[in-house]
């Protein structure tokens, strides 16, 4: 039995946002702003990301939303471009948890722009030498030999930061 394309072209939208919702990586982003950016419909989502292991950081996600105008005409229903800009800052208390101080960092949050091998994440490293964290968000979908990323710092020289393991050595 084959379905009719009206009812695909009704699913597809839906299957795709229920991808991304269970795709949610180690914390959760919540949106806090949205708007559209052309009259075809494609968007600009904000959405705030805390920190999982630091309690008074949290980071702010920009990225875009395709429309199912820009579906129909791009004929990829279940994609969305992987470009992402950020922004982090001390938003309450600095509280330290158990955090990978190695020069690689760990990954913080990850979110899927495509049903298989596209998304973007972020990475927090500590810079132990200038006492600030940096969070670098990036695609995982490499293009043309060049990574899209974007970064942003939280300096803790006077954020009065608590570590609740001990502050690390040099």
């Amino acid at each position: 039995m084959r379905l009719p394309i009206r009812f695909l072209r009704r699913l597809a939208p839906s299957a795709a946002l229920g991808a991304l919702c269970l795709a949610a990586g180690p914390a959760a982003a919540e949106k806090v702003g949205e708007f559209s950016n052309d009259w075809t419909g494609n968007g600009i989502a904000v959405e705030a990301v805390a920190d999982p292991d630091i309690q008074g950081v949290t980071c702010h996600i920009a990225h875009f939303d395709r429309s199912v105008i820009d579906r129909l005409a791009q004929g990829n229903w279940f994609e969305d471009p992987s470009n992402a800009s950020i922004s982090c800052r001390q938003t309450g208390p600095v509280v330290i948890g158990k955090i990978d101080t190695s020069k690689s960092g760990e990954e913080v949050f990850s979110e899927r722009k495509s049903l298989v091998f596209k998304s973007i994440a972020v990475r927090r490293i500590y810079d132990q030498a200038n006492d600030t964290l940096i969070y670098v968000v990036y695609s995982r979908q490499v293009k043309e030999a060049s990574a899209k990323m974007a970064i942003s710092t939280v300096p803790l020289f006077a954020a009065n930061a608590t570590w609740s393991r001990g502050k690390p050595k040099d």
